[in-house]
C-alpha cells in the first residue's frame, strides 16, 4: 500500500465512523470543506501515526498545517521518504 492509499482509507474509515458526509477526495479539496471536523482530523493523524509510524505535524515546530488534501498527503509522503 502507498502512503496515499493508507491516508485515503483512513479518511474514509473515520468519516464513516463519525457519520460524516465527505466531499469527493481530490488533491485540491480544502480540508475545511472535506466534511471532517477537527476531532476527525485528530483521529486521522493518530491513526496514521499508528499505521505508518509517522506524525510529521508534530515532528517540527516549522510545519504548517496543510490546507488541501493534496498538501496533507504530500506532507506524509515527504516524511516517509
Amino acid at each position: 500500500m502507498t502512503v496515499r492509499s493508507v491516508i485515503l482509507e483512513q479518511i474514509t474509515r473515520v468519516g464513516e465512523q463519525q457519520r460524516r458526509q465527505l466531499a469527493p477526495l481530490t488533491d485540491s479539496l480544502p480540508l475545511l470543506d472535506s466534511g471532517l471536523d477537527s476531532l476527525c482530523l485528530a483521529i486521522i493523524v493518530a491513526g496514521l501515526d499508528d499505521e505508518l509510524g509517522l506524525d510529521p505535524l508534530s515532528a517540527s515546530d516549522d510545519v504548517e498545517f496543510p490546507v488541501t488534501l493534496g498538501e496533507f498527503i504530500k506532507l506524509y509522503e515527504n516524511a516517509a521518504a
